[in-house]
């Protein structure tokens, strides 16, 4: 299979396969200054992006087909990954962390994924896994497991989706029962191409205690905390897919003639190209500015992620969707880099929680509903709130106990304000009326 350099910011990124030649160096700056993933970042952060995105093309991009196709895991590109400091980012220097921010680490994770998507978001659940142990684990705890995870001598998962739970976190099934000074755990966890393994099974498993992170009862926050730095990272893995497609389809128009002129000149392909990159630099925005607020611990930093998340990785799939529909019947082939780009993004629309159960809270809707854990119910245009309330739908049982009996057609979503209709709250046709409002004008344009 021949193997063609196409371009990234001026360097050889050797991610286009199927034989077709790089491009010409005239027409291209436009284009590349408006989506430089490099804009707005200081020298330190410019050098560890170049890092990143060198060692994307040259020890992931050419080999990301072959570890697709034979499903491989590539144990010894990730610890050369590792010795650059991709194997703790934001991990503390003290245990053999690169110290990073989030922002550092959204701009190294996006630059990784342009070489191989699926296991650059392998590495960022990696550097997820073992910032949980550096932050909540105690100080053995942190000395002893932190160090052979940053050199990734040691692969760590974090096993959240069961057969008969994913989003659903809450409803977990596999259990830890004490014995002594261990814990016996019984249950079983689903796998995912990219890793390691595959289905994780636990019988009658013993774990000692002295490993346990944080006190019990405690597991639940620790892993929902661990999940926002995850969804941030998730969505850098799509912008990195994204982008490489931006790039690839740019390259395809310039060499790609149909009736004797390259399909770059046509003006419908231009306005298309044009609407990737400009949802490109938006995903990016936000990505960075949630990346920004988690550091820093600002209040609305949980609904920032969860908004950078649910916006970016369905934009980035658009991308990377139109981006193999413009390169017609070749998308589809396994020569062109751009199909395994889709299949990569399309789980991150699932992966750190489905992007149709995303929650926001008070910095979304404000008071009175600000003490409610709000959620989105999606209902088609053509259903409307009575015949939903007679569906069995438990997510929506609340109109049933408040007896709301109207005929409102929903065009996007509805808000469950999931702490009133728990205690039985009276709702009314005007409150309806409001929170459907609110969030169809106010909301909705940023999740549909």
């Amino acid at each position: 299979m021949l193997l063609r350099g196409c371009w990234r910011l001026g360097r050889p990124l050797i991610c286009l396969r199927g034989g077709l030649q790089a491009p010409a160096q005239s027409g291209r700056r436009s284009l590349v200054s408006c989506i430089d993933p490099s804009m707005g970042l200081n020298e330190e952060q410019k050098e560890f992006q170049k890092v990143a995105f060198d060692f994307a093309a040259q020890e992931m991009a050419p080999h990301m087909a072959e570890w697709d196709q034979k499903e491989l895991f590539p144990v010894d590109v990730m610890r050369k990954a590792a010795q650059l400091g991709f194997g703790g980012v934001y991990v503390r220097t003290d245990v053999g962390g690169s110290g990073l921010s989030r922002l550092d680490t959204s701009v190294i994770f996006e630059a990784l994924a342009t070489g191989c998507t699926s296991t650059t978001a392998y590495i960022s659940i990696h550097n997820m896994c073992v910032w949980m142990i550096d932050t909540f684990g105690n100080e053995e705890q942190r000395h002893k497991f932190c160090p052979p995870l940053c050199t990734m001598e040691k692969f760590a998962s974090y096993c959240l989706t069961e057969p008969g739970s994913g989003s659903d976190a809450a409803s977990l099934l596999t259990s830890a029962k004490q014995q002594g000074d261990h814990y016996i755990l019984n249950g079983s966890k689903v796998g995912w191409n990219s890793q390691p393994t595959r289905a994780v099974i636990f019988e009658d498993c013993a774990v000692p205690m002295a490993n346990r992170i944080g006190d019990e009862g405690q597991g639940f926050i620790i892993a929902m905390k661990g999940l926002n730095g995850g969804r941030i990272n998730v969505a850098s893995c799509s912008l990195g897919a994204a982008h490489a497609s931006v790039i690839l389809t740019r390259d395809y128009l310039n060499v790609r003639k149909q009736f004797g002129e390259p399909l770059a000149s046509n003006q419908y392909l231009q306005f298309k190209l044009a609407d990737m990159a400009t949802r490109l630099v938006a995903s990016r925005l936000i990505i960075r500015s949630a990346a920004v607020a988690l550091q820093e611990e600002r209040e609305d930093a949980v609904a920032l992620c969860s908004m950078a998340k649910l916006f970016a990785t369905d934009e980035c799939f658009a991308i990377c969707n139109q981006a193999l529909q413009m390169h017609g019947g070749y998308g589809y082939l396994k020569d062109y880099a751009v199909q395994q780009y889709v299949r990569d993004s399309r789980v991150h629309q699932i992966l750190e929680g489905k992007n149709c159960q995303r929650l926001f809270s008070r910095m979304v809707i404000g008071s009175p509903l600000s003490l409610a854990c709000l959620s989105l119910c999606w209902l088609s245009p053509s259903q409307t709130l009575n015949q939903l309330s007679h569906s069995g739908n438990p997510e929506i049982c609340f109109l049933k106990r408040a007896h709301i009996s109207i005929n409102l057609p929903v065009r996007t979503a509805f808000v469950l304000p999931q702490r009133f209709w728990n205690v039985g709250f009276p709702f009314s046709v005007v409150s309806c009326y409001f929170i459907y409002f609110l969030f169809d004008f106010f909301i909705g344009p940023l999740v549909v």
